[in-house]
């Protein structure tokens, strides 16, 4: 006797993670019609609800098939199930219209134009030929479109483009690739470009695709041009044209630090840089992100301007992620143009990226010779994402914002709702609650009321987003920070009373341990290496090795101080900053020296006094006022015109005889074995140069001998300590020459080690740190 067919069952199933605006209803829809399944899918406020009702086997088969392959931009973080009643359904599985309650997903983040979307932007025979808003669920931008939650078209800055009828056809239908894809637009609905031309340029304005044939023929004439992006608007010129980028930096007083570059496609990226296989990768991954490659040299054919990147071994370069950006460089049967523009941020240096269009018109005045804009808002500013691929095929971000935010990071441990302000220099905030963080984009230094002001409104967007409500508030210790005091307005405005106030080095090293994973029940030897930081004694670290954990720190061992000339203002003379540490170690000022012939007769007896009688001079461990230092002492840099630039030249010094010797600088420690002397090295430096060693020689042995000096230092933690694990951050492990050596050394005598990946290991990664220990603290206003 046969037994009786099993009636049919209904499941409930909510998914969670980046499933909104991703293309998964339509996968979801096609999927159960494909099983036959009667039921119903929609939005929610906590990610997508799913119903579904058939025969057991066929809902079996489409449970377990649901997170096989969901769309290119979808990432499931978990599934629930539920059985529920039948009720008999038969009908077609149908999509439903969100629904709207309190509750969270995940945005995913804005993503480089598809191939299929390329295509459709090349054929003639398509009704979106030439459009430059072509999207679909599969790319475009989600974060700087998104105005609220659950994310619909009403929530976004598409809100006022009324699609036409052959845009609403594709966005109801489920099996299209634009269903539910909320930029979705074409010519006759979309937003519009237009070209505005700085005034007695002598060219007309113009709109739409003559906006942009005049930008293409202003940029081969040598004109700088503000193009606007998805997240702001960036400054760009041909690259080949040594007038036009001398003209640019002049204008943007950039000095020499070095500008992003923007290749049309990979062939041309081809012959400007040496490629390896994981950088190919990062280069044309959804996410496109500016990545530091070696220059080739000589170029093949395709010879950059000198001020591009002066005296750098390397080149940021990055590929189109836009169709404004694809139709600049040129469709075929366009009139020849640059294939390599420079691309940096549209704003005046040290103020954060314009997005407003009134507002670019005034803040980019003297800069731009025309504006190439449109007409769709930006809900958010986001700069480009910014990284490095190591030998070991890994990446190491340094700037974490556009194709990385909103993206979330998974805790190691549960945290209070808390909004983490970050630092000064590279700011980023973070955001986060239970097991989940959510960095801001990349605001950059808080030097004015504009860089406050877009702190501002990105925790406003990010909280809008996120759904989290801050009742802890967390900042860096020092008292003169902007986002500090920022902090303290926020906590009290929230009524929270007073914010969590963390040390600089312990945020860096809670951020490398989070990012690992690391519940924080066991310490771990963090060397924190960067240019400052506010110290429990008031003075400026920078060099230090901490045992921490999220509850605390014990600090093992620095960076022997020296005095720091000036304070924070002193950083821009490096070649005072190398007196001071001569004068630290006991050597003398030898008149051939560079550092002292850099100085005036008058500026070096000031210094003189000021070191003598301690004078505005507050100690630092500081190991970036080293390589500073040291900088200037090999006659590379005497004065800093941004950030960070008498290391960087150090290390671009270095690279050029990374392979000459082993030879390495030594350093001392004090007796207890607390203070890593840079005295020997030094005197072994100078003396190299007195024997007229080449100057990539010095930077060599010089970062060689840090490395060394960090795995001793790390040897005797163990020892002290019994910890095995090493955690590398901080600013100057972007450094890539130190980073890989100190890690090999510290693999090599057993250490494990941490590095950053998706984290920056600058300021743009403090605020995670920050966190997780003001998130996990029981006292929520002290450390």
């Amino acid at each position: 006797m046969t037994a009786p067919a099993a009636g049919p069952v209904r499941r409930r199933i909510t998914v969670r993670g980046t499933v909104q605006g991703v293309g998964f209803r339509p996968y979801v829809h096609r999927l159960a019609a494909g099983h036959a399944l009667a039921g119903f899918v929609s939005n929610t406020a906590d990610g997508v609800l799913i119903e579904v009702e058939g025969p057991p086997e066929e809902v079996d088969r489409f449970s377990g098939r649901l997170t096989e392959q969901p769309p290119p931009l979808a990432t499931v973080t978990g599934v629930g199930c539920e059985d529920l009643p039948a009720t008999g359904a038969t009908g077609p599985f149908t999509i439903r219209p969100t629904e709207r309650a309190p509750g969270r997903t995940q945005l995913p983040p804005d993503t480089a134009t598809c191939a299929d979307c390329l295509r459709e932007l090349a054929d003639p025979g398509d009704r979106r030929h030439r459009h430059p808003f072509v999207t679909c669920t599969h790319c475009g931008p989600r974060f700087t479109l998104a105005t609220g939650m659950p994310y619909d078209r009403p929530a976004t800055t598409m809100a006022g483009f009324p699609m036409c009828p052959a845009c609403a056809r594709e966005y109801g239908d489920p099996a299209d690739r634009r269903f539910h894809a909320q930029p979705v637009a074409c010519p006759d609905c979309g937003p519009r470009l237009a070209l505005v031309p700085a005034p007695g340029l002598g060219v007309r304005p113009a709109r739409d695709a003559d906006a942009l044939a005049t930008a293409r023929a202003l940029l081969a004439a040598g004109r700088i041009i503000a193009v606007k992006g998805i997240g702001g608007y960036h400054l760009a010129c041909d690259a080949t044209d040594a007038r036009a980028v001398a003209t640019l930096r002049t204008r943007k007083e950039r000095g020499g630090k070095a500008f992003a570059v923007m290749c049309a496609d990979l062939g041309t990226a081809e012959r400007v840089a040496v490629l390896r296989a994981a950088e190919r990768a990062a280069l044309t991954s959804a996410r496109r992100p500016i990545v530091l490659l070696r220059r080739r040299t000589p170029a093949d054919g395709l010879r950059l301007a000198g001020q591009v990147c002066p005296g750098s071994p390397h080149i940021g370069l990055l590929l189109p992620y836009t169709p404004v950006h694809t139709l600049l460089f040129g469709l075929p049967g366009d009139p020849p143009g640059p294939r390599v523009l420079v691309m940096t941020s549209g704003n005046r240096s040290g103020e954060p990226i314009v997005t407003d269009d009134t507002e670019a018109l005034t803040r980019l005045a003297g800069l731009a010779d025309a504006w190439l804009t449109h007409d769709r808002p930006i809900a958010c500013p986001c700069d480009d994402s910014l990284l490095r691929v190591r030998p070991d095929g890994t990446a190491q971000v340094l700037r974490r914002s556009r194709g990385y935010v909103p993206r979330p990071l998974r805790l190691p441990l549960p945290v209070r709702p808390t909004l983490a302000t970050g630092g000064d220099l590279k700011n980023a905030l973070c955001l986060g609650e239970a097991d989940q963080a959510w960095f801001g984009p990349h605001i950059g230094d808080m030097a004015d009321l504009a860089a406050l002001e877009a702190a501002a409104r990105a925790e406003r967007h990010l909280t809008r987003l996120t759904g989290v409500t801050p009742r802890r508030v967390a900042a860096d210790r020092h008292p003169g920070y902007h986002s500090t005091r920022r902090a303290h307005d926020r906590a009290a405005r929230l009524g929270l009373g007073k914010p969590v106030l963390v040390q600089h080095h312990h945020a860096h090293i809670a951020a490398a341990m989070a990012e690992h994973g690391l519940d924080g029940g066991t310490p771990v030897i963090g060397v924190a290496f960067d240019g400052t930081g506010y110290g429990d004694d008031g003075t400026v670290w920078g060099g230090e090795i901490l045992l921490a954990d999220y509850t605390g720190y014990r600090r093992l061992a620095r960076l022997a101080p020296a005095p720091l000339p000036g304070g924070d203002a002193g950083v821009a003379n490096p070649c005072r900053l190398a007196l001071a540490r001569l004068w630290a170690a006991g050597l003398p000022w030898a008149p051939q020296l560079p550092s002292v012939q850099a100085c005036t007769e008058t500026e070096l007896a000031l210094l003189r006094r000021q070191l003598t009688r301690q004078l505005a001079c507050v100690p630092t461990s500081s190991m970036g006022r080293l390589f500073d230092a040291v900088s200037s002492l090999v006659g590379l840099c005497h004065r800093a015109g941004y950030e960070a630039q008498a290391a960087l030249e150090l290390e671009a010094a270095a690279w050029q005889a990374r392979d000459a010797d082993a030879a390495a600088y030594p350093f001392g420690f004090t007796a207890d074995g607390r203070e890593m002397d840079p005295a020997p090295a030094l005197r072994a430096l100078l003396a190299d140069r007195a024997r007229r060693t080449p100057v990539p020689v010095l930077a060599a042995r010089f970062h060689r001998g840090v490395a060394r000096a960090v795995a001793d230092a790390c040897r005797r933690a163990r020892t002290e300590t019994g910890r095995t694990t090493v955690a590398l951050t901080g600013g100057v492990f972007a450094n890539a020459l130190l980073e890989e050596e100190t890690a090999a050394l510290l693999a090599g005598a057993g250490f494990t080690v941490l590095r950053h990946g998706e984290v920056p290991p600058n300021d743009g990664g403090l605020a995670l740190g920050q966190l997780m220990v003001a998130g996990t603290a029981v006292n929520h206003e002290t450390e």
